[in-house]
C-alpha cells in the first residue's frame, strides 16, 4: 500500500510538515495565485457557460485526469439550501468531460446522514446527472487505504480508494457562514473526504483534534485540488445547516484552496485575515488580497455581507478584532 502511495506522489511534502504541527504555518511565500469570481444570477443561467469561463480564467488543465467531484450534501432539507446545488454538480460534471478527463466520479461522505445514496436522491443528484449511482462513490464506505495521518496517537489514517487514485479532487461547497469555522468553504469541504465508517458519524477525532487544525491538516494532505464554490445562493447565520438563504449570485473557482476561501470571505463581508482556519492555512495558500490574483469580477464589487452568530461578529469587514 505504501508503495502505491509513494508512486503517485500523492503526499509531496507535505508528509514532513505533518510530522510537527505544533504551531502555525509560516506566511505563504510562493507568489501569486489567480481566483475567478463569475456572477451567476440564478441556478436557471448557463451554468456551464459560466464554469468554463471560469476555468480558462484558472487556467484550469484535466485532459486525461481522473477526477473526484466532491459536493457538499451533508443533510437534505427541501426548505433549505444545506446542499451543493445539484444544478452546480451537472455542470462541474460537463466541465470536466468537456475538458477531456479521462474519468469523472462524483464522492461525498456525509457527516449526519449514514444513508448517503438515499440523502443524495433526496437531494435531487440522480435527476440531475445521468448515470448518477454507476458515478457515485460513497466515500463513507469505499474501500480504504492508508495515508501518513495527524490524529493523537495515529500514525496512519484511511481514506477512500477511489479518493486517492484521483488525479484532481473537485471541491463544490456551499458557500456558507459556520457557527464553529466562522465560515465553511472549498476547505471545511474536505471534511466529507474523511470516511464514516472508519471514523463515525459525525467524524468526532476530527473535531477532537481541533477544527481549524484539522481543516489545515487535510487540506495538506489533498492537494491535488480545485474549488468550484457555489455561492449562487449561500447559506448566512447559524450555519452550515440552521442558517438561512443567502442571495449572493457568484461562482468562485480556483486551484489553490486557501485563496478561494480567502476570496469567498470578501465576498461574503468578511475579513479572511481573521479566520483562524486562514490564519493557519498562510503556508498552504495566500490569504492577503495583494497575493491573490482576481480574475474575473471584483470581490469587493460583488460582495453581500453575511449575517454570522455572535462570537464571529468580528470577522466582519471593517471591525477591530
Amino acid at each position: 500500500m505504501r508503495k502505491q502511495w509513494g508512486r503517485r506522489g500523492f503526499l509531496g511534502a507535505g508528509a514532513g510538515w505533518l510530522s510537527g504541527c505544533g504551531g502555525d504555518l509560516p506566511r505563504w511565500t510562493g507568489g501569486r495565485r489567480p481566483v475567478a469570481v463569475l456572477k451567476a444570477a440564478a441556478y436557471g443561467v448557463d451554468l456551464d457557460d459560466i464554469l468554463w469561463r471560469g476555468a480558462r480564467l484558472c487556467g484550469l488543465q484535466a485532459r486525461g485526469k481522473r477526477v473526484l467531484l466532491k459536493p457538499n450534501f451533508v443533510e437534505f432539507d427541501s426548505g433549505s439550501c444545506i446542499n451543493t446545488d445539484m444544478a452546480m454538480v451537472a455542470a462541474a460534471y460537463r466541465l470536466f468531460e468537456r475538458l477531456g478527463a479521462a474519468e469523472v466520479r462524483i464522492g461525498e461522505g456525509p457527516g449526519h446522514r449514514r444513508d448517503t445514496m438515499h440523502l443524495a436522491e433526496e437531494a435531487g443528484y440522480f435527476d440531475a446527472v445521468a448515470g448518477f449511482e454507476d458515478r457515485f462513490v460513497d466515500l463513507n464506505r469505499d474501500e480504504v487505504a492508508p495515508v501518513p495521518g495527524f490524529l493523537e496517537n495515529e500514525p496512519e489514517m484511511y481514506f477512500s480508494r477511489q479518493l486517492l487514485s484521483a488525479d484532481l479532487i473537485v471541491s463544490l461547497p456551499k458557500m456558507k457562514t459556520h457557527h464553529w469555522a466562522g465560515v465553511t468553504l472549498s476547505m471545511k469541504n474536505l471534511f466529507g473526504l474523511v470516511p464514516g465508517a472508519v471514523y463515525g458519524w459525525p467524524k468526532n477525532p476530527l473535531h477532537y483534534r481541533g477544527i481549524d487544525r484539522s481543516i489545515v491538516e487535510l487540506s495538506r494532505i489533498f492537494h491535488n485540488t480545485f474549488a468550484i464554490v457555489d455561492g449562487v445562493v449561500g447559506m448566512e447565520g447559524n450555519g452550515p445547516i440552521q442558517g438561512t438563504a443567502k442571495d449572493s449570485g457568484v461562482v468562485v473557482m480556483g486551484s489553490n484552496l486557501a485563496a478561494v476561501d480567502a476570496t469567498c470571505c470578501r465576498v461574503m463581508g468578511l475579513d479572511p485575515e481573521k479566520v483562524r482556519y486562514l490564519q493557519m492555512a498562510a503556508g498552504i495558500g495566500p490569504i492577503r488580497e495583494i497575493e491573490i490574483e482576481q480574475r474575473g469580477e471584483s470581490p469587493r464589487a460583488v460582495m453581500t455581507p453575511f449575517a454570522v452568530t455572535g462570537e464571529f461578529l468580528d470577522l466582519r469587514m471593517g471591525r477591530e478584532s
